[in-house]
């Protein structure tokens, strides 16, 4: 192993990484846990060790950015297998029709947005840590963490999984904040946007049949539907945000480059489920009284909630002193990585992993906040 680092915050970090949970080393492919050791999660803003390109700043971004794309994979995998297309592009599982068909509902070629989307965040994962070992520096694998039961309903693989789709809260205020022309979540960090479907926000609900006996009554598996085309957005206006507010801390210019050129793609993913999820159907959910209200209509409705205003209102930026311009918020880069920890967390994604993995995941997100545009080549 590696010699340890000054700057850690406690002997419970090193103690950590020194019982095996680390290994130095070649890119990851697929879904894995973290590689390697105490460079992960250095502190001092010098060369990241064993690399002589990257700062540890750098390092640490690009870490945190793998880590989340692997964590993104594995549930876009689930949605795939069930709702998606099966391919030698994407293999996993063999679809569940009836599923597939309530998906469908709110777009015809719903399937393939799916696998697209999963295809995408397979190369992202795959292509940041290898990048990181390209230049020496440690890569991250979430393996040891793949542990949580996923869906028995046909098409499933049966696979252990890392995420939970099956008990989510998932919070859309990201709906009425992309539409607000007066608040934006940098200028005004404590205002609250209004949910475009608070029922969600208030419970645990399920975004893929957990088995077969979900695919009936036909409202409930289309509620079911109706919260993964909600899900699908809530998770890639996150990815909008990390992107640009990370690549604020970088430092080499092609580390900034390989921010600039993913992060886009996010926001691609993010403007394709926005416009999906406006349709969605109104309907109550027999099983559990989950309302999916028609956001046309009141109490609903207005510029608030009307389900084609789909691109980003002008809204106040950087200063209210200058004038409104259409954009992605927040990009406040002050404690992203550990935000996007909580948020993930909050939608209950990791119901049922270990303390391990939240420990592991915490700090690649500690170190990613640390990182500064200090550490200049």
């Amino acid at each position: 192993m590696k010699q340890l680092r000054n700057g850690f915050k406690n002997s419970d970090r090193r103690s950590f990484i020194k019982n095996g949970l680390v290994a130095a080393g070649a890119a990851t492919i697929g879904v894995g846990l973290l590689a390697t050791d105490s460079p992960v999660f250095a502190q001092d803003q010098g060369r990241e060790k064993g690399s002589g390109e990257l700062t540890q700043g750098d390092a640490a971004i690009l870490r945190f950015l793998a880590a989340a794309e692997i964590i993104e994979t594995d549930f876009w995998v689930q949605y795939n297998e069930l709702g998606g297309i099966q391919d030698k592009e994407v293999q996993g599982g063999t679809g569940n029709k009836p599923y597939t068909a309530a998906l469908k509902v709110l777009d015809g070629d719903m399937d393939q947005y799916i696998h697209d989307n999963t295809e995408d965040e397979f190369t992202h994962q795959n292509f940041i840590n290898a990048y990181l070992a390209s230049k020496g520096a440690d890569t991250v694998d979430l393996s040891q963490f793949v542990t949580l039961a996923g869906s028995t309903a046909t098409g499933s693989s049966g696979r252990l999984r890392l995420t939970n789709l099956m008990q989510l809260t998932v919070d859309t205020s990201w709906w009425t904040r992309y539409r607000s022309r007066n608040k934006n979540p940098d200028l005004d960090p404590h205002f609250k946007f209004r949910q475009a479907v608070p029922d969600l926000s208030m419970g645990q609900f399920p975004a893929i049949p957990r088995s077969d006996a979900d695919l009936h009554p036909k409202k409930h598996l289309q509620a079911i539907a109706n919260t993964a085309a909600f899900h699908f957005p809530t998770i890639e206006q996150g990815g909008t945000s990390l992107y640009p507010a990370l690549a604020q801390r970088v430092s080499d210019t092609e580390v900034l480059r390989i921010l600039l050129s993913i992060g886009p793609t996010e926001t691609a993913h993010f403007q394709t489920w926005h416009d999906k999820a406006g349709n969605a159907p109104p309907l109550t959910d027999p099983t559990n009284g989950l309302v999916f209200p028609d956001l046309n209509k009141p109490p609903f409705g207005g510029q608030d909630f009307k389900t084609n205003l789909i691109m980003p209102e002008p809204c106040p930026f950087l200063s209210r002193n200058l004038p409104v311009c259409s954009i992605i918020r927040p990009t406040e880069t002050k404690g992203i990585a550990m935000g996007v920890v909580k948020f993930l967390t909050a939608m209950g994604l990791f119901i049922g992993q270990s303390s391990g993995f939240f420990k592991v995941l915490g700090d690649l997100a500690e170190d990613a906040d640390e990182a500064s545009r200090e550490d200049k080549r």
